[in-house]
């Protein structure tokens, strides 16, 4: 006898503790079967790109930290190199070093969590591998508190350069730290790499062809795991990062194993960063003269950085006045997550769970 079923539609989320927030997935099933997926969001939405026009180009920084908050120190980044080619401002060279030591920092912190949130929603030992690696993010938080005195949303970055220098105390504990990670790296991997739920859960699930991901414009680790080898810091070199020596992971399939372990390489990459900005830091300023009132010429400038998400990109317009005519962000969160549907359309709802951590999304830079 031939079973009839029909298909239903189920909301998850808003309040749903898989959707990492304020996001809802409206998702048609037929039994446990994702039939269609439509990603709804704008629940907390709230008018960053406006504000700007509001405030001073100095004053407007604090309000990139809340974009992506688990990466707010590159969001930082991305926008003052916005303004400082509008403005043609020079940063100094010790100034760009630091930047790129923040900058991999924020990338190990960012994708510790990113893979410790992914495994928690594959039900992977339930919370055990997310506190070890809240275990390790605890020292960048201490890092970047010495720096700037705060945990989250790091405030420290300015046009023309960083708020003040490095104190003495710093380089001693990320040495230490930078000595130390790749042994807690290693343990993940003994973990993990063999972990039968992990490969059960993400081997050839949630596969984002090369094709679709380059045509979604999908960028970072999610688009480096469907093998297009493409970052930001290699093809349009920012900073001082065309002074340093380090390899592009990437991934063959575009599963979920493939953006997990991209993630995981890419925090050995950042080591190996960090190890040279640490042995060529120069001395010297780090932070050129800027006027209190910023009045970049009348035009318009793009600047982008590699985040820990993806391109994240700042057009600002200036209209030769103290504030932004107008600001609008590319946030590599937002469109990473257009191609949700298709990776996910034709698997079980678990697998929808697991193919949605894996894009490691933040609502507040998805709504801004």
């Amino acid at each position: 006898m031939e079973l009839r079923t029909e298909p239903f539609v189920l909301n998850m989320g808003p309040q749903h503790p898989s959707t990492h927030g304020v996001f809802r997935m409206r998702v048609t099933y037929d039994g446990e079967v994702v039939m269609d997926l439509e990603p709804m969001f704008g629940y907390l939405h709230r008018g960053i790109e406006k504000l700007a026009e509001t405030r001073t180009y100095t004053q407007f920084i604090p309000l990139t930290d809340r974009l992506a908050y688990l990466s707010s120190m590159t969001n930082n980044h991305a926008y003052v190199l916005a303004v400082e080619k509008l403005a043609g401002i020079t940063v100094p060279e010790r100034a760009e070093y630091i930047r790129v030591i923040m900058d991999e920092m924020m990338r190990i912190s960012s994708h510790l969590m990113a893979v410790g949130f992914f495994l928690n929603d594959l039900g992977c030992s339930v919370f055990t591998p997310l506190l070890y690696m809240y275990r390790e993010r605890e020292k960048l938080l201490d890092l970047f508190e010495m720096v700037c005195g705060q945990r989250l949303t790091y405030n420290y970055m300015r046009i023309g350069g960083v708020s003040h220098d490095l104190p003495e105390e710093f380089m001693p504990a990320l040495k230490q730290f930078v000595a130390e990670m790749p042994s807690y790296i290693e343990e993940y991997e003994a973990l993990l790499a063999e972990n039968e739920i992990l490969l059960a859960r993400t081997k050839g699930v949630g596969i984002l062809p090369r094709e679709l991901a380059i045509n979604a414009s999908v960028s970072g680790p999610v688009l480096r795991a469907s093998g297009v080898k493409w970052d930001i810091r290699k093809v349009d070199p920012y900073s001082v990062y065309d002074r340093f020596e380090f390899d592009i992971p990437t991934g063959e399939v575009g599963d979920n194993y493939d953006r997990y372990r991209v993630r995981i390489m890419e925090m050995q990459q950042s080591l190996r960063i960090l190890r040279q900005a640490i042995e060529q830091l120069p001395e010297g300023e780090v932070c050129a003269k800027v006027p209190q009132f910023l009045r970049p010429p009348k035009g318009e400038a793009y600047g982008r950085i590699e985040g820990p998400q993806g391109e994240l990109g700042f057009y600002i317009v200036s209209d030769n006045s103290i504030a932004p005519y107008r600001l609008h962000i590319r946030p590599p969160t937002l469109i990473n997550l257009t191609a949700l549907r298709d990776m996910i359309r034709g698997w079980k709802l678990a697998d929808a769970i697991a193919t949605f951590g894996s894009i490691d999304i933040c609502l507040g830079e998805v709504d801004r």
